[in-house]
Formats: structure tokens, C-alpha cells, sequence
């Protein structure tokens, strides 16, 4: 094993953390400290200077939650909720325990080169380049301001420039990291989250949070870059004919190059797609062909079956038959070359599952489930929950894993294609978990789609991921027999319609006592998580025993009001403009302030809503058309608007509202473009 710099800092992990080295990557409020010589000058300079040595290229050109150094003696694990960075040496050994970085903030990914570190940090946005140091162990070099909320990250193939997505404020830089410039900042659609880089630095693609195009990127080292939309229909092979649901996708947290780049594969969950039980969708993995920007996998060319159960719609291809819960909530996807197959962290389902890479449609072809949960796990408690990101060995034979809610790396061997035997899970504990132990059983259960007290396969964070949301209206079904639960659906139909229900988000937002759900149904946040636990599934007739769920749904409460971080807001003056539409927002001739008071901009109340269009496929609510005052805290970024999701924009949503909620048509153009203004600040 080739030895790198970073070798010493790992054999002095014990040590320099006794020594209080967990402190030593905090920031001062001066500038970034500059890189130092360490030679010391002598009689050798007049000599002729060895040639520099070659830098081993980084493992993997994409960030992640784990990765390996190039010489694969350390493994860096970016911990989101400690505000950390893990140091684990490899080979692992218990005797010496894993060296804790505090960091200036949460960091989202992490990327080892030779002798330098990035690692994104949400909020401040910032792309953090830390290095070893052989007094301090290992320090912060260089700090890179980015808007705020830096998540994705990607180099170019020679190591010069860094591209890093920024969430929430949908922004993608160029950092050039001779310089430690940012060389461009552009603005993107919603969510931008993984990055993925051509090898010859011609252009990148980014996926998304929310909806199924991709974001296409060129120039990238100049600093005039053009961005444009890709279209990439999500789960194309299993949609109904004709549907107008192949935009709507999810959870793109993920994507990745083949060897040959002639494939790049985007994990992420479509709605549209149908299959047994299928009541949310499938999670899928599509492809696109960058050679022409099409998608490889072709539409449905099957007509419409009219009036058939959905459990009854084949797909057009009787192999290509995923059941739920083969892999949940994709979080992170890596190419094994070794077997030419795709590696998918189902964050729900607690797996990595092993795709056919070669297939048109890899969710369909699963090659084989890896578990990370207890199943044969050693090292004590709970191997795995919350998976969260993973690095392969430089071999593929194992998998380092971070699970977010067990605090801890699950290192996972894969078995012998040939003998038969199960993977086996080493579980290795980082860091510590959050001091309430009812949150901390909270956050367990709000990324687990296997309880089946909680939900028919799905978990909170498959719609609220990070406590934001999907950007997807569902349906609600009333029930068909007496006694039967309302149930949810992303489908919709227009044989049997149901009423229309818009994700909301939940960070920042669920402080007040109640009431909860579109219709203030639900008298405390409690009771709404208790009907949840009904609604998210396909079976009405399910029973669920409030007695026995209540402390389920008290944990989720506890988290969701202390460890979900909501969005960064900017802290600046408000400019004439949004000064301008918080005089409209707050006069008596619009009454926007009379239900949207309060901390979270939101009365609470249920309010008569006037007759609007009807969307196809959702029924007409006459029989109750009151609907609960939504929270405006970070509205400016949860589009669409409306229980319904009618309106795609703020400008169409005030524009249109026709006195439906307080009085906006006598607003003049720059009025109502003001009080959009003011809105996106709140």
C-alpha cells in the first residue's frame, strides 16, 4: 500500500484527540490560514531540486458522505448532524479510535485528494479545503464562500476546478482550486444536488431534489458558462400510456457516469410508475445518453386499460417487475466496475442494492439485496439506520457506509458470487447521537420505510426529505368500505378521482401546537402523525392502534420540532423593492396580514376558499372547502402553490389569485411584483 502524508495524521488519531485536537478544525473569524513550506532553507537549495512527485488522482471524482484518501489508509465520513468530519484508519482497528474535525458548519460531502480535502459546508455555504499538519493534525487551508446551503460537489479530471451545488438557494459554482477562486455562480432550477463531470471537462450534469429534468452545464472552465434544461422522463418503461407524469420524480440525490461515459445513471424515485401496490411510485434508476442528451429507455407504446385496478396494469415488459421495497429512498449510487453492476443506498430500506448496469431499466434487474440492518451484524447495537452515503474499497469488496441515525460506519464485505453466503456487516460507532433519546428515536423513524406501524413502505423523509418537501401533489382517496382509512396515492386517475394534497414542508414550520393537515383536521402535530400512519399506505382496512403507535409518534414529533435545521434565510436589509411589498403585505386593502400573523406567518384557521378550476384527475372538495392557512415561512423556495399545486411560481399564484385569499386585484404590476419580492424573503 502506497503511503501518503496523511498516514501520519491517522497513527496519531489517539493522541492528538486526547490532546483536545477535536476542536482543531473550528474556524477562527480571521481569514483562512495560508498554506506553509515546512523545508527549511540550507545549503541543499543551490542543488538541483528533485523532480516533484506524481499525485495520486482521487478515488472518485464525485463528493460523497464517505470517501477513502487516494493511498485508501483513511476514510473521511462528513457527519451533517455532529458538524464534523470523522478520520477512520484503515484497516480499521478498534485500538484506535476515529479523529473528530469540528467544522464551522454541517457538511453535506466530502472529497479527498492528495494532500488536501474538500468538504461542503450548508450553512455558511462553503467549500472547506482542510490538510494535514503534522503539529495540529488537521487544519483548515482555505475557505471558499458560495451561497448558502453548498451540498454536491464534483472535480474535473485534472484537479484544477471544482463545481458544488447549493440547495436551497439553487445556485451551481466553479471553484478553481489553484487559486481558490470562485470562477462562476449560476442559477438553476429547485434542489440542484449531485454533480457529475464529463472527463474531458466539456460540460456536467446535476440532479435534482425535485422533478425529473436534469441541469446541463458547459464551459465550466470558463467563466461564461451556458445552463440548460435536459429533459429525462422518470421511469419511462413503467408509466401508464399516455401519462402526464413523466416529469414527476424526487429524491434525485444521485447520479453517475458508466466507465466509458456513454451512460449516465440517475437514481431518484418516479411517481408515475406503476407495480404491485405501488401506491407511491417506484424507485427507479433512469438513463440518459450524453452523447445526444436522449434517454436510453423508450416511452410506453401500450394503450390505456380502461377501468383495471392498478395492481393490474402490466408493465410493458413482464420481466421488468420491481416490487416495493427492493431498494427505498435512494441517497447515493455508486458504479462497481468489477461486477458492471450499480450500488444503490436504499436510505429506507436499510440496503444496498446491486443493479444491472447494462439493463435499460437497472431497478428492474437486481442482481442482488445487500442488508445493512441487524441481520449478521457484529460490533453491538443496531448495525445500521439512516444510511446516508458510502465509498468503495479500492478492491469493491467492501463498503464503508454512514448511518446518520446510528451514528456509525457499516462496513459491509461482499460475499463470493460463487459460494452462496450472505454479506456480512461490521458495525464501527462515530461520534455522538443527539441527548434527547426520544428525538434521537425520532430521527430513526422518520428515514425508515420498514415499519410497517408507520407506513405502507415509505418513510417521512421519502416526501420530507430533510424536512422540505417533494413538490408533488398527491391524491387522497376516500375510503370505499365503511370503516375504511383515507389513503394516499401518486397516481391519478380520472376513473376514480381523488382530492388533491400538495407536500407542505415541515422544517421550521411545526413549532405551534395545531392544528395540522390541509383541513385543520388533525388538534396537535401529535394526532396528524397518528393519521399518517393510516394514510401512507394502500391499504384502507389497515388498523393502526393508536395505543401502541403514540410512542412512535411522539419520538417523530420530538424530531421534527429539534433536529430537522430548517433553510438558510439571508440576513440583509430588506431593499426598497421588498420594503415596498411589505407595506402591501401588511395594508388593511390586501389583509394579508389578518391569517398569515404570527412567527410562522399562519393563523392556523381554516378558511372558506371560492370556487377555482378543478385540476383533471382530482375531485371538486364542495362538501368541505375550507382549507388551513399555510405557513409563508420559506415560501419563496416550496413551489408549487396551492393545495392543489396549481400555481408553478409566486408571480402566477398573486397574479391569478383573483381576491381568493385577502384582495390583490387592484395591485398594480410593481405592486404585486414587491409583495413577491417581500415574499421570498420571509
Amino acid at each position: 500500500m502506497r503511503t501518503s502524508p496523511l498516514l501520519a495524521l491517522a497513527l496519531f488519531a489517539a493522541p492528538l484527540a486526547a490532546a483536545g485536537c477535536s476542536s482543531c478544525g473550528k474556524s477562527s473569524s480571521g481569514p483562512a490560514p495560508e498554506a506553509t513550506s515546512s523545508a527549511a532553507p540550507g545549503a541543499s537549495e543551490s542543488a538541483a531540486a528533485p523532480p516533484p512527485k506524481a499525485k495520486t488522482p482521487a478515488p472518485s471524482r464525485q463528493g460523497n458522505v464517505v470517501a477513502r484518501s487516494p493511498a485508501e489508509d483513511l476514510l473521511y465520513v462528513a457527519d451533517e448532524d455532529g458538524s464534523a468530519l470523522h478520520l477512520v484508519q484503515l484497516p480499521f482497528d478498534k485500538e484506535k479510535p476515529a479523529l473528530t474535525v469540528a467544522l464551522p458548519g454541517r457538511p453535506a460531502q466530502v472529497l479527498p485528494l492528495d494532500g488536501e480535502v474538500l468538504v461542503t459546508i450548508r450553512d455558511p455555504g462553503l467549500l472547506l479545503v482542510m490538510r494535514p499538519d503534522g503539529a495540529k493534525g488537521f487544519v483548515e487551508s482555505a475557505r471558499i464562500a458560495l451561497p448558502a446551503d453548498a451540498w454536491g460537489l464534483a472535480i474535473t479530471k485534472d484537479e484544477k476546478t471544482a463545481l458544488v451545488s447549493s440547495a436551497w438557494t439553487h445556485k451551481v459554482s466553479a471553484v478553481d482550486l489553484e487559486t481558490k477562486k470562485v470562477r462562476f455562480t449560476v442559477d438553476v432550477v429547485r434542489e440542484p444536488r449531485g454533480i457529475a463531470i464529463l472527463g474531458d471537462g466539456s460540460r456536467a450534469y446535476v440532479s435534482h431534489l425535485i422533478g425529473a429534468s436534469l441541469t446541463r452545464i458547459d464551459g465550466i472552465g470558463t467563466s461564461n458558462p451556458t445552463v440548460k434544461r435536459v429533459s429525462l422522463p422518470a421511469a419511462p418503461l413503467r408509466l401508464p400510456y399516455e401519462t402526464t407524469r413523466a416529469d414527476d420524480a424526487s429524491l434525485g440525490y444521485a447520479l453517475t457516469f458508466s466507465p466509458d461515459e456513454r451512460r449516465l445513471f440517475v437514481a431518484r424515485h418516479a411517481f408515475g410508475a406503476v407495480g404491485p401496490e405501488a401506491w407511491y411510485g417506484l424507485p427507479i434508476v433512469d438513463v440518459l445518453l450524453p452523447r445526444d442528451d436522449s434517454p436510453l429507455a423508450p416511452r410506453r407504446k401500450q394503450p390505456a386499460v380502461f377501468g383495471a385496478h392498478i395492481n393490474a396494469i402490466p408493465p410493458e415488459d413482464p420481466t421488468l417487475d420491481l416490487h416495493p421495497g427492493d431498494m427505498v429512498q435512494p441517497r447515493a449510487m455508486v458504479y462497481r466496475g468489477a461486477t458492471r453492476t450499480l450500488l444503490v443506498l436504499g436510505e429506507g430500506s436499510l440496503s444496498l442494492t446491486e443493479l444491472d448496469a447494462s439493463s435499460i431499466d437497472p431497478a428492474a434487474m437486481v442482481r442482488k439485496n445487500h442488508p445493512l440492518q441487524d441481520e449478521g451484524a457484529t460490533g453491538g447495537g443496531p448495525a445500521c439506520a439512516a444510511p446516508s452515503g458510502f465509498a468503495l474499497s479500492s478492491d469493491e469488496g467492501k463498503a464503508y457506509v454512514f448511518c446518520r441515525a446510528t451514528n456509525a460506519l457499516a462496513v459491509l464485505t461482499f460475499p463470493d458470487p460463487k459460494s452462496g453466503a450472505k454479506s456480512s456487516v461490521v458495525r464501527i460507532p462515530l461520534g455522538k447521537g443527539p441527548d434527547d433519546a426520544l428525538a434521537a428515536e425520532g430521527r430513526r423513524l422518520f428515514y425508515d420505510a420498514q415499519d410497517t406501524l408507520v407506513s405502507g413502505g415509505l418513510g417521512c423523509a421519502a416526501c420530507h426529505p430533510e424536512g422540505r418537501d417533494d413538490g408533488f401533489t398527491w391524491t387522497e382517496f376516500a375510503p370505499v368500505e365503511d370503516g375504511g382509512n383515507t389513503t394516499f396515492s401518486s397516481h391519478v386517475s380520472t376513473i376514480v378521482p381523488g382530492a388533491a394534497r400538495q407536500t407542505p414542508m415541515l422544517a421550521g414550520r411545526v413549532a405551534a401546537q395545531g392544528p395540522y393537515g390541509w383541513h385543520g383536521e388533525s388538534e396537535t402535530l401529535v394526532d396528524r402523525i397518528l393519521a399518517g400512519f393510516a394514510l401512507h399506505r394502500w391499504d384502507e382496512r389497515h388498523v393502526v392502534d393508536k395505543q401502541t403507535a403514540r410512542p412512535r409518534a411522539l419520538a417523530i414529533a420530538a424530531f421534527l420540532r429539534s433536529g430537522l435545521v430548517p433553510p438558510p434565510r439571508e440576513k440583509a436589509e430588506l431593499s426598497d423593492v421588498e420594503k415596498r411589498g411589505k407595506a402591501v403585505f401588511e395594508s388593511a386593502e390586501t389583509a394579508c396580514k389578518t391569517c398569515h400573523a404570527g412567527a410562522e406567518f399562519t393563523d392556523r384557521v381554516p378558511m372558506p376558499l371560492p370556487r377555482m378550476t378543478i385540476r383533471v384527475g382530482y375531485v371538486d372538495e364542495k362538501e368541505n372547502n375550507k382549507y388551513k392557512t399555510p405557513s409563508l415561512l420559506f415560501v419563496g423556495g416550496t413551489p408549487p402553490y396551492f393545495h392543489d399545486g396549481s400555481y408553478a411560481t409566486l408571480e402566477e399564484l398573486i397574479d391569478k389569485n383573483d381576491d381568493r385569499m385577502g384582495k390583490t386585484n387592484q395591485l398594480s404590476a410593481d405592486d404585486k411584483a414587491a409583495l413577491v419580492a417581500y415574499l421570498r424573503t420571509l
